[in-house]
């Protein structure tokens, strides 16, 4: 969603109970999933535990994904607490995943194309990063800090570069609000 600025802190959150599940996880359970290797070249140097995605257009099936079971019970509460001091309850999750960019790698610089990129926020929180992450949003870098949330602006130009030695996990969800889920099948 265009936001109208590249990045907004939503502020501090307790990530801890996600994180500890997340890193709980082995190498295996990472590769479970990977229709976003498949399908998107900019995510051929990451990995996901996708939890929920969508298909489709305009009618969209959202559907709960196979690391639902392991993330849930950590991930729910954590999405539900941003989006009640956020945004307006009632709409719907329509992808959330923990995705990981390994040491060394980047993800190039795109624009999110899917039509519900247009109309849904996109939350980020940090779940591990080092001092070489940077993610670029229109033309301007940003170190996002474990421990806070952030809506990123997927409409304008963005990219992440890990120099670091480890790798970068950070959990995303969007989150389509009730005015224009309830529009969503007369959109084109």
């Amino acid at each position: 969603m265009n936001i109208g600025e590249p990045l907004k802190e939503l502020g501090d959150i307790d990530y801890m109970p996600l994180r500890d599940k997340i890193l709980s996880l082995d190498d295996n359970t990472w590769d479970e999933n990977v229709s976003r290797q498949e399908m998107f070249d900019v995510h051929k140097k990451t990995s996901s535990l996708v939890m929920v995605f969508c298909d489709g257009w305009p009618e969209m099936t959202v559907s709960k994904e196979v690391a639902w079971d392991c993330l849930a019970d950590s991930a729910v509460p954590l999405m539900d607490q941003i989006i009640n001091k956020h945004y307006e309850p009632g709409g719907m999750i329509i992808r959330a995943m923990a995705a990981k960019l390994f040491a060394g790698e980047r993800i190039t610089p795109h624009t999110d194309k899917h039509p519900s990129f247009h109309l849904a926020h996109r939350i980020h929180i940090p779940i591990t990063t080092n001092d070489h992450v940077r993610f670029t949003i229109g033309g301007r870098p940003f170190h996002l800090k474990v421990g806070k949330a952030y809506e990123v602006n997927n409409q304008s130009t963005h990219s992440v570069m890990n120099r670091g030695d480890e790798d970068r996990i950070t959990f995303i969800f969007d989150y389509m609000p009730p005015a224009i889920k309830s529009k969503a099948k007369s959109l084109s």
